[in-house]
């Protein structure tokens, strides 16, 4: 059984570094696949299987960081959400921002979820495994090619 990719659209190596260390203390068996800003994951989410040795296969979910560089988390995650083969993809905010005025526009774009990153390691540890159990383990999602 092959399982879908988890992408992280990070701009920051030192987390997306930290947020994999965490996911393979918790032996997620799902890859996880990087963009670096937000034009190459709507790139990649609006194109798939065009990236050479990327799979040709959506994901499970997107970890999406708000403050990218280009076109920024909130822009992505808009887009995602009106784009008819892309919306139902569970779309999280793993963002430093604490602010509310953040959190509700997210939500009002149709995030499906919106996480703080944490200062302390043993603390995303804890999210991440938290993450994995919901959804991955307990939620149904959607079976998108």
């Amino acid at each position: 059984m092959t399982h879908k990719p988890i992408l992280v659209v990070e701009d920051s190596m030192e987390d997306f570094t930290a947020l994999g260390r965490a996911f393979r203390k918790h032996a997620l068996p799902n890859p996880l696949l990087r963009c670096e800003d937000g034009d190459q994951a709507l790139e990649y989410l609006q194109g798939y299987g065009k990236h050479p040795g990327w799979p040709q296969q959506l994901p499970a979910f997107v970890l999406l960081d708000l403050n990218l560089p280009g076109t920024d988390g909130r822009a992505v995650l808009g887009t995602l959400k009106q784009d008819p083969q892309l919306c139902s993809i569970p779309v999280i905010i793993f963002s430093t921002s604490t602010n509310v005025r953040d959190i509700e526009e997210c939500y009002r774009l149709g995030a499906n979820s919106y996480l703080t990153k944490p200062i302390e390691y043993a603390t995303l540890e804890e999210k991440t495994k938290l993450l994995v159990r919901y959804w991955l383990d307990t939620a149904e999602l959607p079976l998108m090619s």
